[in-house]
């Protein structure tokens, strides 16, 4: 099945006869009764009224229709159900602060928002027409539950190069640009590539899929339409990164594949060294979003004792999707932790990439470090509301994405930094990689060019506390530092995906919010 209409996809994967069974840590926000084991069949009931629910709210064809909820995966099937009405849905997280959700409806303009009692409450959002709670009674708002689950909601098609989602990048640097997609770039440039069946990294009948993800974000939304197609024997939803409470799932669904948020592999992590790991059958790991540093790869791919498991790892962004692939195995996992910055290539016969100078944007010769540009078809049609800021990333017609690296002669990138949050003296991303290499205890490192002195290093640890001694140790050899910072994990600020928000975070402890990079193509 080659997946086309997000609409209906649900539906046509009952008429092709999958038999995929999901597995859920807590019932549906939309289906708060309907227990935690979903079929194929009741996936698509569930589109189906939430759709119909919708339309008796008031939802229209060409309607822009704001998301914004607990994080869970019926944001994929709310999207699903408001596609297939022929309105366009915006996934928003609930984890933007209020200022930033202001600023996103107001951009949006949308004539429904779907939401819950708390957000509404904290961003009343006043000037939307249509409200609709997912949990629960609201002032000037009506529930889900209590909207007609059975009227009409036939499928209202839309041409391929129409505005099918819009979905919100991750907002490291500041206020979340808001991205356009269409059917054309993202169901058939993106999920139609990955449902490619390829040896070793495809998914098959038997396997067992494990997503830990940030559900309003895009990539799952393209998952969604690659894991409806394949249609694998099992599919587990983890909506939290407890470990304690992932553990008896996990156990009772020995996933296959796994694919998590970077942070979410490192709260998962002490599964890795139980007795009995519930990662034992995993033949593929899969990571986006962020760098995932050289010791969580490697105790995954211990962890795991299929003969020879793999990690992919995806370099890319929401305007663009994936645009370069590595894969590390066991043996890579324990070389040197620098190489873990090495994205792989460029995506054969559909991504290009280049570097240019920051300052002139003229190409640079191979081997040198310099603004990494790219070109590709799946491109998203552009930010609502902010034209201009779209344009100034385009160069003819190379994309440019704001992360500075090295384009080596063997065709393999390294990723240095973001240009925003970049340092004259020594790639702070790399230097991360090292300490962590170094200072077992430290759940995260992270390392802020300031604009006076040596870059500052925050160290998150389980308690909060770092042997002064060890620290030493860990940076002899490594350029100069100032004191480390040291934190636990939830006194870092960070975006619904899990990255640190660098500016927030160099801002609470320094003053100086602005970091060094121009931030030009933010």
């Amino acid at each position: 099945m080659r997946p086309h209409d997000m609409g209906t996809l649900f539906d046509e994967a009952v008429d092709h006869g999958a038999r995929t069974v999901v597995h859920l840590d807590r019932p549906f926000d939309i289906a708060p009764d309907a227990g935690t084991r979903w079929t194929m069949r009741a996936l698509a009931g569930l589109v189906r009224t939430t759709a119909s629910r919708l339309a008796a709210a008031g939802v229209r064809p060409g309607d822009r229709v704001a998301l914004v909820k607990d994080n869970h995966w019926d944001y994929d099937l709310l999207a699903c159900a408001v596609v297939r009405l022929g309105a366009v849905p915006a996934q928003l997280s609930d984890r933007l602060d209020d200022d930033a959700l202001a600023v996103l409806l107001t951009r949006l303009a949308p004539a429904a928002l779907v939401t819950t009692v708390d957000v509404l409450a904290r961003c009343p959002a006043r000037t939307v027409p249509i409200r609709v709670t997912v949990d629960g009674p609201a002032p000037a708002a009506t529930h889900l539950a209590t909207l007609d689950p059975t009227g009409p909601c036939d499928p209202v098609r839309r041409h391929d190069d129409e505005p099918l989602v819009i979905h919100h990048t991750s907002g490291t640097t500041g206020t979340p640009k808001l991205v356009v997609h269409s059917t054309r770039t993202l169901v058939h440039k993106l999920a139609r590539f990955e449902t490619t069946p390829l040896p070793r990294i495809g998914v098959g009948a038997r396997d067992v899929l494990l997503n830990a993800s940030a559900y309003a974000h895009g990539r799952t939304f393209c998952w969604t339409a690659v894991m409806v197609s394949r249609a694998p024997a099992t599919v587990v939803i983890l909506t939290g990164d407890d470990p304690d409470r992932a553990d008896p799932l996990l156990r009772a669904h020995r996933p296959t594949v796994v694919e998590a948020l970077p942070s979410t592999y490192v709260r998962l992590r002490p599964l890795t060294t139980r007795l009995d790991n519930p990662f034992r059958a995993v033949r593929l790991y899969i990571s986006t979003y962020d760098a995932v540093h050289p010791p969580v790869l490697r105790d995954y791919l211990t962890a795991a004792r299929a003969a020879r498991p793999v990690w992919m790892q995806g370099w890319g962004q929401t305007e663009t999707g994936p645009l370069t692939f590595r894969f590390h195995t066991r043996r890579a996992a324990l070389g040197p932790a620098s190489d873990a910055r090495r994205l792989g290539r460029p995506v054969p016969l559909r991504t290009r990439l280049r570097v240019v100078d920051r300052d002139t944007l003229r190409p640079v010769p191979r081997g040198r470090p310099g603004l990494l540009q790219v070109r590709t078809a799946a491109l998203a049609l552009g930010y609502v509301e902010e034209p201009q800021r779209w344009n100034a990333k385009r160069h003819g017609g190379w994309w440019s994405t704001g992360d500075l690296g090295v384009h080596h002669h063997d065709g393999s990138v390294t990723l240095l930094d973001r240009e925003v949050d970049s340092g004259p003296e020594l790639s702070c991303l790399g230097t991360e990689d090292e300490v962590e290499a170094r200072l077992p205890q430290a759940l995260e490192c992270v390392v802020l060019a300031v604009p006076d002195g040596p870059p500052l290093p925050v160290v998150v640890t389980d308690d909060g506390e770092l042997d002064p001694g060890e620290w030493k140790r860990a940076v002899a050899e490594l350029p100069e530092l100032a004191e480390p910072v040291v934190l636990r994990w939830d006194e870092v600020p960070r975006t619904g995906t899990g990255k640190v928000r660098r500016a927030v975070l160099a801002e609470r402890l320094t003053g100086v919010g602005a970091l060094l990079g121009t931030g030009r193509w933010t």
